[in-house]
């Protein structure tokens, strides 16, 4: 039996039927190259999953609630895990294109997973154009964080097509058996013993970490990066319905480096503008582009060399980022991007690693929980959000990746979306592409593809402005 982290749990006090904290991804395979007699793709990916469960710690791990909330929940390992409750076959309509495969993976996200089972589903979806076929995955954010996430994905592919033998485990996985609620309680009210000094140290840590970061912005080089609820007011700053809806873009990795070099800046940098410059459009066809900025989170890993490895806990900050979307120059933009961007690292940086995540320990369900609800529903962050658009971006990996024997054409990334944030962009570099998963509410954005297609030709502009 494991507790949860503090952020970890939060994701789960903050979810209702609305606001699913889930991520996931679209892998688009060529079958074609499996070996000879190969099993059918499904059957192929069901094999991998069995034959590397030791590999990957969360497919096997359900929930456990503490009474009242007293305490952060558990994981145990499951007694009833099944695989076949969490891989599925699935088949598109013809003819099988983009438009077809975003559908799917945004009817798939718009379903919460069931919390009595490990918090994860794969579709191998078959009908795709070419004969191809995808991998649709979700799993819950407080099972994963985008670092331990493509861990996760790692160790589910192979860098051949031929399914490489893992190394057994040293020791036979056993189930846990499910804790009583006395048990559970019993431990909660031990913790709740230290919840005191805790709350004394995070205090002190946060006071400290705000004293930091006041001297810091009060430096003569320094801009201020945007705060928490100061970001404008747009149609994208909804409260979330039940739907939602996928966006699959696709660029060049050669033109975001391009653009990188001329510029000085870095990839995040340019992911950021590209961002900007989508929304600005989106925005302006309209007629309701905001004087102000926008804002963008930017998630941030405080993973270290020392568990990069660890599928466990989220181990996550953030920053907020200016998109300088009241700039029309795309260079000027990215430029002002980049220089906010700069900021708000550094004070990331002032404020610390474990801030965020000690304050976190302190949100307990049954204060948490009930909080989330009553904000919810007063419409708080709808009201005055605290930011517009979530952005991330990470690396993927520049070798060729298998997956059933299915050679990996593609891979778009999706994170959560929540009221007043009703969209969500993130992108992975893969070979010599850098895919996109946009995902939002399907009432605030209902022409997300429209969005999609916007990505290439911001990149396109950004290309001719900085290398004309």
């Amino acid at each position: 039996m494991q507790r949860l982290s503090g952020i970890d749990s939060m994701f789960l006090s903050l979810e209702s039927p609305t606001n699913l904290f889930q991520v996931g991804a679209v892998s688009v395979l060529d079958p074609s190259t499996a070996p000879a007699g190969a099993p059918s793709p499904y059957e192929a990916l069901r094999q991998v999953v069995l034959d590397r469960l030791h590999l990957l710690a969360p497919f096997r791990r359900r929930l456990v609630a503490v009474p009242g909330g007293l305490d952060h929940p558990r994981w145990i390992e499951d007694p009833d895990f099944d695989v076949d409750r969490h891989l599925h076959r699935g088949a598109l309509p013809t003819p099988g294109g983009p438009a077809e495969l975003a559908r799917y993976a945004a009817d798939l996200l718009s379903q919460p997973l069931d919390r009595t089972r490990p918090l994860w589903e794969i579709h191998m979806v078959e009908g795709l154009d070419g004969g191809l076929i995808a991998a649709v995955a979700k799993i819950h954010h407080a099972a994963i964080d985008g670092v331990s996430g493509a861990e996760l994905t790692a160790n589910l592919m192979d860098l051949t097509p031929v399914t490489a033998a893992v190394v057994p485990p040293s020791e036979p996985w056993r189930p846990d058996r499910l804790p009583s609620s006395v048990a559970l309680a019993g431990e909660a009210l031990w913790h709740l013993g230290g919840v005191i000094p805790a709350a004394a140290a995070a205090t002190a840590r946060t006071l400290q970490a705000a004293l930091r970061i006041r001297g810091h912005s009060r430096r003569p080089d320094t801009v201020a990066p945007p705060t928490l609820f100061s970001a404008p007011r747009t149609p994208i700053g909804t409260r979330l319905g039940r739907q939602r809806t996928v966006g699959l873009a696709q660029v060049d990795r050669a033109e975001i480096e391009t653009v990188r070099a001329a510029t000085d800046t870095t990839f995040n940098d340019v992911i950021l503008a590209l961002s900007g410059a989508v929304l600005r459009s989106h925005l302006e066809d309209r007629d309701e582009l905001p004087d102000k900025p926008l804002v963008a989170f930017v998630p941030v890993s405080v993973r270290n060399n020392d568990d990069r490895h660890d599928t466990g806990a989220n181990r996550l900050s953030g920053m907020l980022v200016s998109l300088a979307t009241a700039v029309e120059d795309p260079v000027v933009r990215l430029m002002a991007v980049s220089e906010c961007a700069r900021h708000a690292k550094a004070q990331n940086k002032v404020l610390g690693p474990d801030t965020f995540s000690s304050i976190a320990e302190l949100a307990l369900p049954s204060l948490l929980g009930p909080m989330a609800r009553l904000i919810l529903r007063a419409g708080v962050t709808t009201r005055w959000p605290p930011f517009n658009v979530t952005v991330s971006s990470f690396p993927g990996p520049p070798v060729p990746l298998y997956c059933a024997g299915g050679k990996l054409l593609a891979y778009h990334p999706f994170g959560p979306v929540f009221d007043g944030a009703a969209l969500n962009i993130t992108a992975m570099s893969y070979l010599d592409q850098v895919g996109f998963g946009l995902f939002a509410c399907r009432d605030a954005v209902p022409d997300i593809d429209l969005m999609a297609r916007r990505i290439p030709e911001a990149l396109t502009q950004l290309v001719k402005a900085t290398t004309g």
